[in-house]
């Protein structure tokens, strides 16, 4: 993980390597079913925009999802797609002050790399830059690691053909 230190917006930078092509590997990321598996401890669920399926360019969808000991609604919107390159969603509702989460995607000689990077930005001044670096950095980080953990078991074993059968 590579963490910027700066006080207004932390980022967060994960690598994610997949044995896998990178057509399969950019769509089981912008696969809401797949989201959802990966946050069954959240028991998040779309609730709004997009409920299933693949969610494409100027696209939103409405997560509900247990957080923080709160159930807590985040609407992010697609504002950006080059397939199979780079996808990005940013939050249009929710409790970050900003959040934009950049999906990138490059082919090697044995698979995909798949790297996030995302930034976001807390209310509340300091107590939440004082969160942010307490705790909220690795939460996120946290999630994000099982949601490519989940799209590597996906992409690398035939469970990928149960989301992505055409």
């Amino acid at each position: 993980m590579k963490l910027t230190t700066s006080s207004v917006m932390p980022t967060i930078h994960l690598t994610t390597f997949i044995a896998a092509p990178v057509d399969r590997v950019f769509d089981l990321s912008r696969n809401i079913d797949l989201h959802k598996e990966s946050m069954t401890k959240h028991k998040e669920e779309a609730v709004a925009g997009i409920r299933f399926g693949l969610i494409e360019k100027d696209e939103s969808v409405t997560w509900k999802a247990k957080h923080l000991f709160k159930t807590r609604i985040l609407r992010t919107k697609i504002t950006e797609m080059i397939k199979p390159q780079i996808f990005v969603d940013e939050q249009s509702k929710g409790d970050f002050k900003m959040m934009k989460h950049e999906h990138h995607f490059k082919p090697c000689e044995n698979g995909t790399i798949m790297i996030d990077i995302i930034h976001f930005e807390t209310p509340y001044g300091s107590i939440g830059k004082w969160f942010n670096s307490l705790y909220l950095t690795r939460y996120m980080r946290n999630l994000i690691l099982r949601r490519n953990m989940t799209i590597k078991e996906f992409a690398e074993t035939e469970k990928w053909k149960r989301l992505l059968a055409k």
